[in-house]
């Protein structure tokens, strides 16, 4: 009977250990980070001053588009597959002595 309760209790633990992980790892903020710059530098860009410019009128909505519509979004849902306790036993199948 107390062996079940200890069970239980144990369960509980790993339940919320589990619940309580932060959602985004280093490298997240490293691609946010990342996408926020160059979100930044399409600004920079965009403000040149000359209204005629390549850089203003072509690179600079690049810029923005790929920094806001590409790398923050990949940087908000990128999560790292994690391998279950012996899925990598099981993936390399059984060894066999080669002769």
């Amino acid at each position: 009977m107390a062996k079940s309760l200890q069970d239980k209790q144990r369960f509980r633990k790993k339940k919320l250990k589990k619940e309580t992980t932060l959602p985004f790892t280093k490298l997240n903020y490293y691609v946010i980070a990342v996408g926020i710059g160059l979100v930044i530098l399409g600004f920079i860009v965009m403000g040149e001053g000359s209204a005629e410019g390549t850089l203003p009128l072509v690179v600079a909505p690049i810029l923005l588009v790929i920094g806001y519509c590409v790398i923050i979004p990949i940087g908000i849902l990128y999560k790292k597959k994690e391998l279950q306790p012996g899925t990598q036993a099981e993936l390399q199948g059984p060894r066999t002595p080669t002769s």
